[in-house]
């Protein structure tokens, strides 16, 4: 795998209260990587560790085979939870100001800001004061700074907090394109729909240890149970079931549909095929709907942070 972040056993205290534990991850190049974990779990510790805002205790952060130094800031995007934009300056002002504290000179800060205020439609909001703004409008603003100097690595922690389903999806847009145009990504949230949508890779932390990590396809891989939704059209849905209920494990099922179906799911364990599953419906009945259950990233956070309680 072509690395472009990696920490090794970092470990931090506050005090006597350990936030992390140990914590290895690598971040594959032109990823996205999916930062998860329950409320205090560490997720924004580590995050402040890899931008040097604290360091740690023990362990090691690497970037692009480097070990991170000072001048490794101009790499990195940071979008915080809480934002930072100072209230009562000018949206444009504010800008150009911050872009030049990442390195910009004022010409190119001035050519790329502009670039993106039209791309995202904010041209009228150059000579706005950021209080002026609701914190949506706020939002995209911090989004543009903390990508405008182009750099490797980008960290959005809950980036489409306070945005409307349709600026989520551009913003979300965006982060698709420069994912694609080479940049790397490290996204933490707690909407794991935008997990499913927008992540390659995840690691998830809990009580300040990393309980899973990979390929998000191979750990959805690793959590199926070869179970199905299905839906059958039958005259007598009672003695249809109790067939089925003799030769599988069945559940009933929730699903909408525009028949009267016999609505199940049915787990065939380690054993058997949806070949073979379906081969025996359609011998008992019509198959109207036929679905493998394939977990969401919402219920691999969930299983796995009960299966690791302490």
């Amino acid at each position: 795998m072509n690395t472009l972040l990696e920490t090794k056993e970092v470990s931090k205290y506050f005090g006597d209260f350990q936030a992390l534990n140990a914590v290895s991850i690598q971040v594959p190049k032109h990823s996205i990587f999916g930062l998860l974990g329950p409320n205090g779990a560490g997720k924004t510790t580590l995050i402040r560790i890899i931008n040097q805002i604290t360091m740690p205790d023990t362990g090691s952060v690497l970037l692009d085979g480097e070990a991170l130094q000072p001048h490794h800031v101009q790499y990195i995007g940071y979008l915080p939870e809480e934002r930072g934009l100072y209230k009562s300056m000018k949206v444009g002002e504010q800008a150009l100001y911050l872009a030049q504290l990442k390195g910009l000179s004022y010409s190119e800060a001035k050519k790329r800001l502009k670039y993106w205020f039209d791309k995202l439609e904010i041209g009228h909001w150059w000579d706005k004061k950021v209080e002026e703004l609701s914190k949506g409008m706020a939002q995209k603003i911090q989004f543009v700074v903390t990508v405008l100097h182009q750099p490797k690595l980008l960290i959005f922690d809950e980036p489409f907090s306070g945005f409307d389903p349709i600026n989520a999806n551009l913003i979300k847009d965006e982060i698709l394109q420069l994912r694609d145009e080479g940049a790397t990504v490290i996204f933490s949230t707690h909407r794991m729909e935008s997990v499913e949508e927008l992540c390659d890779h995840i690691a998830l932390i809990h009580e300040s240890k990393k309980i899973l990590d990979g390929k998000l396809i191979d750990i959805k891989r690793n959590y199926k149970t070869n179970s199905f939704e299905v839906g059958l059209l039958t005259d007598n849905k009672s003695a249809l079931q109790q067939i089925i209920k003799s030769k599988f494990k069945v559940a009933p099922a929730d699903f909408k549909s525009l028949h009267d179906d016999l609505k199940l799911n049915i787990s065939l364990g380690s054993e058997g095929t949806s070949n073979d599953l379906l081969a025996f419906l359609t011998s008992q009945a019509q198959v109207l709907h036929f679905k493998e259950l394939i977990p969401n990233a919402s219920d691999i956070f969930i299983q796995t942070i009960q299966n690791n309680k302490s």
